[in-house]
């Protein structure tokens, strides 16, 4: 049974996530497509750097990578984001972020599977009680239930089932999702054929050529970077609680799996910038969303309390630092390149449809629905960062769902960011 591991960490438990390592790396050259690319990354800290540490003060920063544009944001990343960690914790305890209806009987449409029993009673998860929903909740994902058919998201169909990401938080499960992400990384991931250039000088890789397919990529690759982080993470955890492996767990020792999955010297040395890359993209899409989520809060859609809590983290200087418009920046500027970039660009739109759907796959019921918020949390980001002709999306089309799921999303990526400074500082 090829099985797929596990949730992504929730900042107020603390999990993991439906991820598992990279197992298709080779050590083909930096030249190689998706996640065998870039082996050989300079992600190393250089000697002469370390003296510089006490002027940001962070436990963890990459000081080197393969692209020199992003060092200003994950240093200022690195400064506060244990701060702004906290705020969005709180953030997730509030209703408007933590309640889902999710189709958990959803089939795979993308390749056959046998039925298994998850191995794990933490698999499983159930229906929160109707009284328990509250009812603009309900009757906002109702209104807002029709979507665009080539648009970058389409969430389940509202129904009376909800699920709780509080009653049922992220962790370690044992469920291994390899098959999935060979998929995801081999099949809606680009590959080099899908990024030639009719200029020969530019470089040609997965992650960083000149060409938003390789920022997509990226992106992708940063999602299973936090994914990996919090599995890390929920093992972590576990051995904290005193809480028994299963006998086939091959995953037992957190330095081990965090050096293999995670490190620049593990399987794929360019994790730790794509987990950063992606967290960036987030941290914009959340301020083009401000406007959005401050009127919603104005209107009474987002209740008193959840409101006060979201202003807290919308306020945050972190958003409005120019040093984390790098990723966006870069995206969009190859989105808007030339008119081949533009023509192409529903590509990402169909693919990311597709990353949400092959969630349907997972055959462990708390990964899958953990799996599908975090996709529409990237999805959505896409939207309104790049939209359909690359300058942003309509922020007043982005649905209650799809808003809850881009703060959702943003905190996971900013726990396994903490997770990895922590664990890098240990090591």
């Amino acid at each position: 049974m090829i099985l797929l591991a596990v949730l992504l960490l929730p900042i107020y438990e603390g999990a993991t996530a439906f991820t598992l390592p990279n197992p298709l790396l080779s050590t083909s050259s930096t030249t190689t497509i998706g996640w065998n690319s870039h082996r050989n990354s300079p992600l190393l800290p250089r000697p002469n750097d370390n003296h510089n540490q006490h002027k940001i003060n962070p436990t963890f920063v990459l000081h080197s990578t393969t692209s020199p544009s992003l060092s200003p944001g994950i240093a200022a990343i690195d400064k506060v984001n244990d701060e702004i960690e906290g705020l969005l914790c709180q953030i997730r305890k509030k209703p408007y972020f933590r309640m889902y209806s999710v189709d958990m009987l959803a089939s795979c449409e993308y390749f056959p599977q046998e039925m298994f029993e998850c191995y794990s009673s933490t698999c499983e998860i159930y229906p929160i009680d109707e009284e328990d929903i509250p009812e603009d909740i309900r009757t906002f994902d109702m209104d807002e239930h029709q979507f665009e058919l080539d648009g970058w998201a389409r969430w389940d169909m509202p129904s009376e089932d909800y699920y709780d990401t509080i009653q049922y938080p992220e962790e370690f499960t044992g469920y291994d999702g390899a098959e999935i992400w060979r998929f995801i990384h081999e099949r809606i991931a680009f590959s080099d054929d899908e990024m030639v250039t009719d200029t020969p000088s530019l470089t040609i890789d997965g992650y960083d050529s000149d060409s938003w397919k390789a920022d997509f990529n990226k992106a992708v690759s940063g999602l299973h970077s936090m994914i990996s982080a919090q599995i890390v993470r929920g093992i972590d955890k576990k051995i904290t609680a005193e809480e028994e492996f299963e006998d086939d767990c091959a995953w037992t020792d957190p330095k081990v799996e965090f050096e293999r999955r995670l490190s620049p010297s593990g399987e794929t040395p360019q994790a730790l910038e794509n987990l950063y890359f992606t967290y960036m993209l987030l941290l914009s899409a959340v301020r083009a969303a401000r406007d959005r989520l401050l009127m919603d809060c104005d209107a009474g859609k987002i209740d008193a309390e959840a409101a006060k809590s979201l202003r807290e983290v919308l306020d945050y200087p972190l958003l409005d630092d120019d040093t984390i418009d790098s990723a966006s920046k870069r995206l969009h500027d190859h989105a808007v390149r030339d008119k081949a970039s533009l023509d192409t660009l529903w590509e990402a739109r169909m693919r990311t449809r597709d990353l949400f759907r092959v969630m349907n796959c997972v055959q462990c019921n708390k990964c899958r629905f953990h799996g599908k918020i975090a996709t529409m949390g990237l999805s959505t980001a896409f939207q309104l960062l790049l939209g359909r002709s690359g300058e942003g999306g309509d922020v007043k089309r982005v649905h209650r769902v799809e808003l809850a799921a881009l703060m959702t999303t943003l905190s996971k990526f900013s726990t396994a960011v903490k997770y990895c400074r922590e664990m890098s500082a240990s090591s």
